[in-house]
Protein backbone atom coordinates (compact mmCIF):
# COMPACT_ATOMS: atom_id res chain seq x y z
CA UNK A 1 0.00 0.00 0.00
CA UNK A 2 1.47 3.40 -0.95
CA UNK A 3 2.41 5.71 1.88
CA UNK A 4 -0.36 8.10 2.91
CA UNK A 5 0.42 11.32 4.81
CA UNK A 6 -2.22 13.39 6.61
CA UNK A 7 -1.61 17.13 6.90
CA UNK A 8 -3.34 20.15 8.43
CA UNK A 9 -2.98 23.27 6.27
CA UNK A 10 -3.59 26.75 7.75
CA UNK A 11 -5.47 28.89 5.23
CA UNK A 12 -6.58 31.89 7.33
CA UNK A 13 -10.03 31.25 8.80
CA UNK A 14 -9.10 27.69 9.77
CA UNK A 15 -7.21 24.60 8.68
CA UNK A 16 -7.89 22.30 5.77
CA UNK A 17 -7.23 18.57 5.95
CA UNK A 18 -5.12 17.05 3.16
CA UNK A 19 -3.94 13.58 2.26
CA UNK A 20 -0.76 13.16 0.22
CA UNK A 21 0.05 10.16 -1.94
CA UNK A 22 3.38 9.86 -3.73
CA UNK A 23 6.27 12.24 -4.34
CA UNK A 24 6.26 12.69 -8.11
CA UNK A 25 6.86 15.89 -10.07
CA UNK A 26 3.29 16.23 -11.31
CA UNK A 27 0.84 17.55 -8.68
CA UNK A 28 -2.78 16.39 -8.88
CA UNK A 29 -5.24 18.13 -6.55
CA UNK A 30 -8.33 15.97 -5.90
CA UNK A 31 -11.52 17.73 -4.80
CA UNK A 32 -14.52 15.78 -3.55
CA UNK A 33 -18.13 16.80 -4.05
CA UNK A 34 -21.06 17.64 -1.81
CA UNK A 35 -21.71 15.11 0.98
CA UNK A 36 -18.38 13.36 0.44
CA UNK A 37 -14.77 13.95 1.52
CA UNK A 38 -11.20 12.84 0.86
CA UNK A 39 -12.51 9.33 1.58
CA UNK A 40 -13.93 9.41 -1.96
CA UNK A 41 -10.39 9.12 -3.39
CA UNK A 42 -9.24 6.18 -1.23
CA UNK A 43 -9.17 3.75 -4.18
CA UNK A 44 -8.17 6.20 -6.91
CA UNK A 45 -5.11 7.92 -5.43
CA UNK A 46 -3.17 4.73 -4.54
CA UNK A 47 -3.71 3.45 -8.10
CA UNK A 48 -2.05 6.49 -9.70
CA UNK A 49 1.58 6.30 -10.91
CA UNK A 50 2.93 7.75 -7.67
CA UNK A 51 6.50 7.77 -8.87
CA UNK A 52 5.43 10.34 -11.44
CA UNK A 53 2.66 12.25 -9.65
CA UNK A 54 1.90 13.55 -6.18
CA UNK A 55 -1.81 13.34 -5.42
CA UNK A 56 -3.21 15.78 -2.89
CA UNK A 57 -6.75 14.98 -1.75
CA UNK A 58 -8.25 17.99 0.04
CA UNK A 59 -11.27 18.27 2.30
CA UNK A 60 -12.96 21.50 1.29
CA UNK A 61 -13.31 23.94 4.17
CA UNK A 62 -16.30 22.93 6.29
CA UNK A 63 -16.26 19.36 4.94
CA UNK A 64 -14.70 16.10 6.09
CA UNK A 65 -11.87 16.65 8.59
CA UNK A 66 -11.32 20.30 7.67
CA UNK A 67 -12.27 23.02 10.15
CA UNK A 68 -15.75 24.54 10.33
CA UNK A 69 -15.15 28.18 11.26
CA UNK A 70 -18.26 30.17 12.05
CA UNK A 71 -19.37 33.09 9.89
CA UNK A 72 -17.26 31.92 6.94
CA UNK A 73 -18.56 31.64 3.39
CA UNK A 74 -18.64 28.05 2.12
CA UNK A 75 -19.83 28.91 -1.39
CA UNK A 76 -17.94 27.99 -4.54
CA UNK A 77 -16.24 31.38 -4.98
CA UNK A 78 -14.95 31.27 -1.41
CA UNK A 79 -13.82 27.64 -1.72
CA UNK A 80 -11.68 28.68 -4.68
CA UNK A 81 -9.86 31.09 -2.35
CA UNK A 82 -9.33 28.43 0.30
CA UNK A 83 -8.08 25.85 -2.21
CA UNK A 84 -5.65 28.33 -3.72
CA UNK A 85 -4.35 29.21 -0.26
CA UNK A 86 -3.87 25.51 0.47
CA UNK A 87 -1.92 25.12 -2.78
CA UNK A 88 0.28 28.04 -1.81
CA UNK A 89 0.92 26.60 1.65
CA UNK A 90 1.84 23.27 0.05
CA UNK A 91 4.15 25.11 -2.40
CA UNK A 92 2.18 23.92 -5.42
CA UNK A 93 2.62 26.49 -8.17
CA UNK A 94 0.52 24.81 -10.88
CA UNK A 95 -1.46 21.61 -10.77
CA UNK A 96 -4.02 19.49 -12.52
CA UNK A 97 -7.25 19.86 -10.55
CA UNK A 98 -9.71 16.97 -10.51
CA UNK A 99 -13.15 17.67 -9.03
CA UNK A 100 -16.44 15.82 -8.61
CA UNK A 101 -19.77 17.76 -8.77
CA UNK A 102 -19.19 20.57 -6.19
CA UNK A 103 -15.44 20.00 -6.51
CA UNK A 104 -15.79 20.30 -10.29
CA UNK A 105 -17.49 23.69 -9.84
CA UNK A 106 -14.57 24.81 -7.65
CA UNK A 107 -12.01 23.51 -10.16
CA UNK A 108 -13.79 25.25 -13.04
CA UNK A 109 -13.90 28.60 -11.26
CA UNK A 110 -10.27 28.26 -10.15
CA UNK A 111 -9.21 27.64 -13.76
CA UNK A 112 -11.20 30.66 -14.98
CA UNK A 113 -10.10 33.13 -12.28
CA UNK A 114 -6.57 31.90 -11.49
CA UNK A 115 -5.38 30.42 -14.81
CA UNK A 116 -1.71 30.65 -13.81
CA UNK A 117 -2.31 28.12 -11.03
CA UNK A 118 -4.05 25.48 -13.17
CA UNK A 119 -2.37 23.31 -15.80
CA UNK A 120 -5.29 20.96 -16.38
CA UNK A 121 -8.80 20.34 -15.06
CA UNK A 122 -10.90 17.19 -15.00
CA UNK A 123 -14.54 18.00 -14.32
CA UNK A 124 -16.38 14.87 -13.17
CA UNK A 125 -20.18 15.12 -13.15
CA UNK A 126 -20.05 18.93 -13.19
CA UNK A 127 -23.04 21.26 -12.85
CA UNK A 128 -24.72 22.53 -16.02
CA UNK A 129 -23.55 25.72 -17.71
CA UNK A 130 -24.63 28.74 -15.69
CA UNK A 131 -25.38 26.70 -12.58
CA UNK A 132 -23.62 25.64 -9.42
CA UNK A 133 -26.55 24.28 -7.47
CA UNK A 134 -27.76 21.09 -9.13
CA UNK A 135 -31.01 19.18 -9.00
CA UNK A 136 -29.52 16.87 -6.36
CA UNK A 137 -29.45 19.69 -3.81
CA UNK A 138 -33.04 20.57 -4.65
CA UNK A 139 -33.97 16.96 -3.90
CA UNK A 140 -32.14 17.24 -0.58
CA UNK A 141 -34.28 20.26 0.23
CA UNK A 142 -37.41 18.19 -0.28
CA UNK A 143 -36.10 15.51 2.09
CA UNK A 144 -35.16 18.09 4.70
CA UNK A 145 -38.67 19.55 4.54
CA UNK A 146 -40.32 16.19 5.16
CA UNK A 147 -41.65 15.07 8.52
CA UNK A 148 -39.70 11.83 8.11
CA UNK A 149 -36.46 13.77 8.15
CA UNK A 150 -37.46 15.68 11.28
CA UNK A 151 -38.50 12.48 13.05
CA UNK A 152 -35.26 10.65 12.24
CA UNK A 153 -32.93 13.57 12.88
CA UNK A 154 -31.96 12.70 16.41
CA UNK A 155 -31.46 8.99 15.79
CA UNK A 156 -29.89 8.84 12.34
CA UNK A 157 -28.71 12.40 11.81
CA UNK A 158 -27.22 13.21 8.44
CA UNK A 159 -27.38 9.61 7.23
CA UNK A 160 -31.16 9.92 6.88
CA UNK A 161 -30.69 12.98 4.69
CA UNK A 162 -27.68 11.87 2.67
CA UNK A 163 -28.63 8.24 2.15
CA UNK A 164 -30.97 8.79 -0.83
CA UNK A 165 -28.51 11.21 -2.48
CA UNK A 166 -25.51 8.90 -2.10
CA UNK A 167 -27.42 5.80 -3.17
CA UNK A 168 -28.62 7.62 -6.30
CA UNK A 169 -25.05 8.72 -7.05
CA UNK A 170 -23.69 5.23 -7.80
CA UNK A 171 -24.48 2.69 -10.47
CA UNK A 172 -26.50 0.42 -8.17
CA UNK A 173 -27.73 0.52 -4.56
CA UNK A 174 -25.41 -2.36 -3.70
CA UNK A 175 -22.47 -0.04 -4.36
CA UNK A 176 -23.58 2.27 -1.52
CA UNK A 177 -24.46 0.05 1.47
CA UNK A 178 -25.62 1.55 4.76
CA UNK A 179 -22.12 1.19 6.22
CA UNK A 180 -20.65 3.35 3.44
CA UNK A 181 -23.41 5.95 3.83
CA UNK A 182 -22.59 6.09 7.54
CA UNK A 183 -18.91 6.65 6.73
CA UNK A 184 -19.70 9.62 4.52
CA UNK A 185 -22.19 10.98 7.06
CA UNK A 186 -19.77 10.59 9.98
CA UNK A 187 -18.48 14.21 9.88
CA UNK A 188 -22.06 15.41 10.39
CA UNK A 189 -23.17 13.36 13.39
CA UNK A 190 -25.74 14.83 15.77
CA UNK A 191 -28.08 17.78 15.39
CA UNK A 192 -25.21 20.27 15.14
CA UNK A 193 -23.72 18.26 12.29
CA UNK A 194 -27.04 18.18 10.46
CA UNK A 195 -27.40 21.94 10.83
CA UNK A 196 -23.89 22.42 9.49
CA UNK A 197 -24.67 20.18 6.52
CA UNK A 198 -27.77 22.25 5.81
CA UNK A 199 -25.64 25.42 5.99
CA UNK A 200 -23.18 23.94 3.50
CA UNK A 201 -26.03 23.14 1.11
CA UNK A 202 -27.48 26.65 1.49
CA UNK A 203 -24.07 28.20 0.69
CA UNK A 204 -24.04 26.69 -2.80
CA UNK A 205 -25.49 29.46 -4.95
CA UNK A 206 -26.00 29.63 -8.71
CA UNK A 207 -24.92 33.29 -8.54
CA UNK A 208 -21.33 32.04 -8.17
CA UNK A 209 -21.51 31.08 -11.85
CA UNK A 210 -22.83 34.44 -13.06
CA UNK A 211 -19.45 36.03 -13.83
CA UNK A 212 -17.65 32.91 -15.02
CA UNK A 213 -15.62 33.58 -18.19
CA UNK A 214 -15.03 30.30 -19.98
CA UNK A 215 -12.81 32.09 -22.48
CA UNK A 216 -10.31 32.81 -19.71
CA UNK A 217 -9.62 29.11 -19.19
CA UNK A 218 -6.23 28.17 -20.63
CA UNK A 219 -5.88 24.81 -18.89
CA UNK A 220 -6.30 21.57 -20.77
CA UNK A 221 -9.82 20.41 -19.88
CA UNK A 222 -11.73 17.16 -19.77
CA UNK A 223 -15.45 16.94 -18.95
CA UNK A 224 -16.18 13.45 -17.66
CA UNK A 225 -19.46 11.83 -16.66
CA UNK A 226 -20.56 8.38 -15.66
CA UNK A 227 -22.91 6.97 -18.28
CA UNK A 228 -25.45 6.18 -15.54
CA UNK A 229 -25.29 9.64 -13.93
CA UNK A 230 -28.89 10.77 -13.44
CA UNK A 231 -28.01 14.41 -12.70
CA UNK A 232 -25.27 15.28 -15.19
CA UNK A 233 -27.12 14.44 -18.36
CA UNK A 234 -25.25 13.88 -21.67
CA UNK A 235 -26.51 17.11 -23.24
CA UNK A 236 -25.43 19.13 -20.17
CA UNK A 237 -21.93 17.67 -20.22
CA UNK A 238 -21.70 18.28 -23.98
CA UNK A 239 -22.81 21.91 -23.57
CA UNK A 240 -20.17 22.54 -20.92
CA UNK A 241 -17.44 20.93 -23.02
CA UNK A 242 -18.48 23.07 -25.97
CA UNK A 243 -18.31 26.24 -23.85
CA UNK A 244 -14.71 25.66 -22.69
CA UNK A 245 -11.99 26.20 -25.32
CA UNK A 246 -10.64 22.89 -26.66
CA UNK A 247 -12.28 20.80 -23.91
CA UNK A 248 -12.61 17.04 -24.33
CA UNK A 249 -15.78 15.13 -23.48
CA UNK A 250 -15.62 11.56 -22.21
CA UNK A 251 -17.85 9.07 -20.41
CA UNK A 252 -17.16 6.15 -18.08
CA UNK A 253 -19.32 3.06 -18.69
CA UNK A 254 -21.31 1.51 -15.85
CA UNK A 255 -20.68 4.44 -13.52
CA UNK A 256 -22.95 6.96 -11.84
CA UNK A 257 -22.12 10.40 -10.50
CA UNK A 258 -19.52 9.13 -8.05
CA UNK A 259 -17.12 7.78 -10.64
CA UNK A 260 -14.37 7.33 -8.00
CA UNK A 261 -16.68 4.88 -6.19
CA UNK A 262 -17.99 3.02 -9.24
CA UNK A 263 -14.83 2.87 -11.39
CA UNK A 264 -11.74 3.80 -9.37
CA UNK A 265 -9.25 1.80 -11.44
CA UNK A 266 -10.59 3.09 -14.74
CA UNK A 267 -10.50 6.67 -13.43
CA UNK A 268 -6.94 6.30 -12.12
CA UNK A 269 -5.79 4.91 -15.47
CA UNK A 270 -7.51 7.74 -17.34
CA UNK A 271 -5.93 10.40 -15.11
CA UNK A 272 -2.50 8.79 -15.45
CA UNK A 273 -2.67 8.81 -19.24
CA UNK A 274 -4.41 12.16 -19.68
CA UNK A 275 -2.88 14.55 -17.14
CA UNK A 276 -0.59 17.02 -18.96
CA UNK A 277 3.00 16.86 -17.71
CA UNK A 278 4.02 19.69 -15.41
CA UNK A 279 6.60 20.02 -12.69
CA UNK A 280 5.51 21.23 -9.28
CA UNK A 281 7.00 24.67 -8.80
CA UNK A 282 7.89 25.90 -5.34
CA UNK A 283 6.74 29.47 -5.54
CA UNK A 284 5.65 32.12 -3.14
CA UNK A 285 2.28 33.09 -4.57
CA UNK A 286 0.46 36.11 -3.06
CA UNK A 287 -2.62 35.18 -1.11
CA UNK A 288 -5.92 36.60 -2.30
CA UNK A 289 -8.66 37.71 0.03
CA UNK A 290 -12.06 36.14 -0.67
CA UNK A 291 -14.16 37.99 -3.24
Amino acid sequence: MPRLDHLRIPIGPGEMHAERYGFGDHPLVLLHGFATSTFLWRQVAPALPLGRVTAWALDLLGHGESDRPVEVDYGVAAQVQWVERAMTALRIGRATIVGVDLGAAVALRLAATRPARVHGIVLISPPAVGRVRGDDLNELGHVAASHLFEASRGMLGAAAWLGPLLTSSVASPEAMPAKLVARYAAPFVGSDGVRHLQALAAAIRDSDADDLDFGAITARTMVLRGELDAWCRPEQAAALAAAIPHAELRAVPAAGRLVPEDAPDALAALLASWAPPVQASALAVPLHAPD
